[in-house]
């Protein structure tokens, strides 16, 4: 059975982007436009790996990452920026994110990071 990734931006092209990739790559995908409504999906869907973006309106990544990891501990979440705010990633580091990814991402490094982490939590 294929993993379930979600994937958390405010940026549609981001979202539908990012959709079509790891579908291709044989992940059953779904999308979250918002903090909040990441957080009713992860109380209803079995997820394995969050792809979080740091930078969204409302609740932000910071956020959004504390309550997944409250809700759902088990889940690795990895998160989305374009900034190399230092202390942002430590602290995202700090609450449970897993690794960063750069924005603008390579599809190709962003699909390896995504196969390495959910091989190495089902090891």
């Amino acid at each position: 059975m294929s993993a379930t990734i979600m994937v958390v931006d405010d940026r549609v092209g981001i979202r539908k982007l990012l959709d079509e990739v790891l579908q291709s790559a044989g992940y059953h995908v779904i999308t979250a436009a918002s903090g909040n409504e990441a957080l009713n999906l992860v109380r209803k869907e079995k997820i394995d790996l969050v792809l979080l973006d740091m930078k969204m309106s409302g609740m932000d990544g910071l956020e959004t990452l504390t309550h997944i990891k409250e809700e759902a501990p088990q889940i690795i979440v990895l998160i989305m920026t374009a900034y190399e705010e230092l202390e942002i990633l430590q602290e995202a580091a700090r609450r449970g994110a897993a690794a960063r990814i750069s924005k603008p991402f390579d599809i190709d490094e962003l699909k390896e990071l995504v196969a390495q982490k959910l091989r190495a939590a089902s090891a």
